[in-house]
C-alpha cells in the first residue's frame, strides 16, 4: 500500500505503512506531529467512536446545550467538545514525546470523513 496525504482547510492527515516509527500524520492550519501506527489507528478509532457518542447524545440535549465527552486509550486522549451538529476536536498524545492539537468545529467534519478513508491497514 502506498502512503497517503489526505487535507483540506486547516487539516493534514496522512499514513506510510513503510515508515520505519511514524506511520501516521495529524496536523492543523499551523503545526503538525508525526505518529506511530498504534497511535495513528487508536486516534481513528477514537475519533469515530466520539463522533457516534454525540451524535447519539443529541436526542437527549436541549438545542443550545452544549457537551462534551473524552475517549482515551493507553497511547491517546481525545475530547469533542460543543453541540452535536459542530464540535471541536483535541488529543493529548499519553506516551513517549508528547504532543497535542486542536481542530476547531468548521473543520471536524472534513477530517471525521478523511480518517473513514484513509487506509490504516
Amino acid at each position: 500500500m502506498a502512503k497517503q496525504l489526505k487535507q483540506g482547510k486547516g487539516w493534514r492527515l496522512g499514513w506510510n505503512p513503510l515508515a520505519v516509527e511514524f506511520q501516521g500524520l495529524v496536523g492543523g492550519e499551523a503545526w503538525a506531529i508525526e505518529l506511530t501506527g498504534a497511535e495513528f489507528s487508536d486516534f481513528c478509532r477514537l475519533f469515530q467512536q466520539l463522533a457516534t457518542t454525540i451524535n447519539q447524545m443529541a436526542a437527549e440535549l436541549m438545542a443550545e446545550e452544549a457537551i462534551a465527552c473524552e475517549a482515551s486509550s493507553d497511547l491517546i486522549w481525545m475530547e469533542v467538545s460543543g453541540y452535536p451538529q459542530q464540535y471541536s476536536l483535541s488529543f493529548i498524545l499519553l506516551t513517549g514525546r508528547r504532543g497535542e492539537g486542536h481542530w476547531p468545529a468548521a473543520i471536524v467534519p472534513e477530517l471525521l470523513q478523511a480518517t473513514q478513508t484513509i487506509q490504516v491497514f
